[in-house]
């Protein structure tokens, strides 16, 4: 692995881990590593096998956001397809969990949030220092992180610069959960075999149901979910939900124990 920029490791059937892989650089996104992991989410997003995905970053940072030492042919606003890993988040069919073992600093902040669920180590810490830096964002940061922690918040963070721990991070809702660090790859694949274990097409339906909706009014969402429901309704049988919704209730039982 010392030699890759990104790994990939299959730990448990559906389930996927992604690794940043340039831990003397604090995973900065250099432009191959940006288009490495650009490829690995379209190769992966094709594979009918892979049903949850959890993105991580080695040594002690999850990422420090665009490597600004590189040089680039690249204005610092262009944007192409091939090297944009927010979009292909974005695009990703199934869930993807963002386990922040370590820093997450201004583009490694939108990398972040990008993902479905974030769980974090009691070590991460996260920071927006595009102010400080001056460049406005480009991976949607002035937008998501004010819906997900509030204006006030979001405007605390990214007017100041300054860093917020794992815990303010928790209790702002910027992540699910805390644990502690050498419990963050146990539980974040153990969240993901969860949901590797759900119906599949179900799950392509699900995830760009709630995205898109989150982005609508909530009178337009609404109609969007009746639509994606009358849709699928016409497609699956009484037969297929009541095997299901037995699988269900024996599931809960054993969850009970």
């Amino acid at each position: 692995m010392a030699d890759q920029l990104l790994s990939v490791e299959r730990p448990k059937p559906g389930v996927v881990i992604l690794t940043l892989n340039r831990p003397a650089a604090m995973n900065a996104l250099s432009m191959a590593l940006r288009r490495e992991l650009v490829a690995a989410l379209e190769t992966l997003g094709r594979d009918a096998s892979v049903r949850a995905l959890v993105l991580t970053g080695a040594g002690r940072a999850f990422c420090a956001g665009l490597d600004l030492h590189e040089p680039s042919g690249l204005k610092l606003g262009d944007n192409p397809a091939e090297s944009d890993p927010v979009a292909a988040i974005a695009r990703f069919p199934m869930p993807v969990i963002g386990a922040i073992n370590g820093v997450a600093v201004t583009g490694g902040l939108e990398l972040a949030l990008a993902c479905d669920v974030l769980l974090a180590s009691s070590e991460a810490r996260f920071a927006d220092t595009h102010a400080r830096i001056g460049v406005i964002p480009g991976w949607g940061l002035s937008q998501k992180l004010s819906r997900l922690i509030g204006i006030g918040r979001a405007k605390e963070m990214s007017f100041s610069g300054n860093f917020v721990s794992a815990e303010l991070a928790e209790r702002w809702g910027l992540v699910n959960r805390v644990v502690e660090p050498d419990q963050l790859m146990v539980q974040a694949v153990a969240l993901a075999s969860d949901m590797a274990g759900t119906v599949e097409p179900m799950m392509r339906e699900y995830k760009p149901l709630m995205d898109k909706g989150y982005a609508l009014p909530l009178g337009e969402a609404l109609a969007l979910e009746a639509e994606y429901s009358r849709r699928w309704s016409e497609a699956i049988s009484p037969a297929e939900i009541e095997e299901r919704r037995r699988e269900v209730i024996a599931r809960g039982q054993q969850q009970r124990g």
